[in-house]
């Protein structure tokens, strides 16, 4: 759809109202209009009042968790998901990872010009959606648009805060001799459906990415076991076994995984097997890997498979003395394999 409006010397402009232009991310006219009409009533809802330079916030009670996060996944929109709803999810996970309650959350748009303003409001509204599903408010973000060729679509930078409200430690190197691994269930989903959709490939309608905002669960398990909880982790890119394995090391920990044990959608087995993937490296982005004290692994497994992302979970695998960094899988066979991370990426731009 075309319109007329006039630039700064009164002249009179055709715009095209329906795709992206330079102008947009000017300053002028046109980036108001964006703002005023598109990101900011879908994104947050602010009135003018409230635009300013910096979000101010309350003080809040006890820790801090800071995280950031950008998104460049190919295509932006995959079966189970958006580029919007994965850059809500994928921050909001990072905080809850360390036992934080996700509050608020930065968004940066950057927008090749061209792009559609009918997909920009898709991804806009997806980006509300998960953020008022996780109870987590956009309180602040830019857009800048970049000339045809130096972007791919659209690229989105996420960062969050979040409220540390107990004195539990949660974190990477907290690993603990005896503790018990579970995952909160089928792994490999999300790096199979966008892989699906951005090689086209007809694999049905039972692999849609796990896409998901985990501080629920979290919370559950932490409510559920408290100190027992040692380590949570969301496999991303990677996969489970690249997250194992820093794990191991960040802990100084030997761990060993139970093939036979590890949860997978018999779809996605599938099509890894056809092509040669193995679901451990594939990529996850509504799945938690939670490390927990060998006494509380019952109560931390029951807590998870309550929630609706927990039902799938299973226990995968211990934590062993040494050889510190050391990951191996007992195989279906029965023998034992060396879990390595991978040197480059099995499927790129999956997140």
């Amino acid at each position: 759809m075309l319109s007329c409006c006039k630039n700064s010397a009164g002249a009179y402009l055709i715009v095209n109202n329906d795709i992206i232009l330079l102008g947009h991310g000017s300053g002028g006219r046109l980036s108001h209009q964006l703002l005023d009409e598109l990101v900011i009533p879908i994104v947050s809802g602010m009135d003018v009042a409230g635009q300013n330079d910096a979000a101010l916030l309350e003080p809040i009670p006890g820790r801090l968790a800071y995280t950031t996060d950008s998104f460049v996944v190919d295509p932006i929109f995959f079966p189970g998901g958006t580029i919007g709803s994965l850059a809500v999810h994928g921050t909001v996970n990072d905080l809850a990872m360390m036992g934080a309650r996700p509050l608020w959350l930065s968004v940066g748009l950057i927008i090749e010009e061209g792009f559609s303003r009918a997909e920009l409001k898709t991804i806009l509204e997806d980006m509300r959606q998960a953020a008022d599903s996780a109870g987590v408010r956009i309180v602040t973000g830019d857009t800048k648009v970049v000339p045809r060729g130096k972007a791919d679509k659209i690229f989105i930078n996420t960062s969050g805060i979040g409220a540390v409200e107990h004195q539990i430690t949660i974190h990477g190197a907290n690993a603990r001799v005896g503790d018990v691994i579970i995952i909160s269930g089928t792994i490999g989903d999300h790096g199979i459906a966008v892989m699906a959709g951005r090689e086209g490939l007809e694999v049905g309608t039972d692999i849609v990415s796990d896409s998901a905002a985990l501080n629920g669960l979290a919370a559950e398990i932490i409510a559920a076991v408290g100190d027992s909880l040692h380590v949570l982790r969301d496999p991303t890119r990677g996969g489970v076994a690249t997250t194992i394995k820093e794990i191991a090391q960040q802990s100084a920990v030997s761990i060993t995984l139970r093939e036979e044990a590890l949860p997978v959608n018999p779809a996605v087995r599938g099509v890894c097997s056809i092509l040669g993937l193995d679901p451990l490296f594939v990529a996850n982005e509504g799945k938690l890997l939670a490390f927990v004290a060998p006494d509380a692994a019952d109560l931390a497994l029951a807590a998870i498979r309550r929630h609706p992302l927990g039902s799938n979970a299973a226990v995968i695998g211990t934590v062993e003395e040494s050889p510190a960094g050391r990951v191996r899988m007992e195989t279906v066979v029965g023998g034992m394999r060396a879990v390595e991370m991978l040197s480059g990426e099995q499927l790129p731009r999956i997140c």
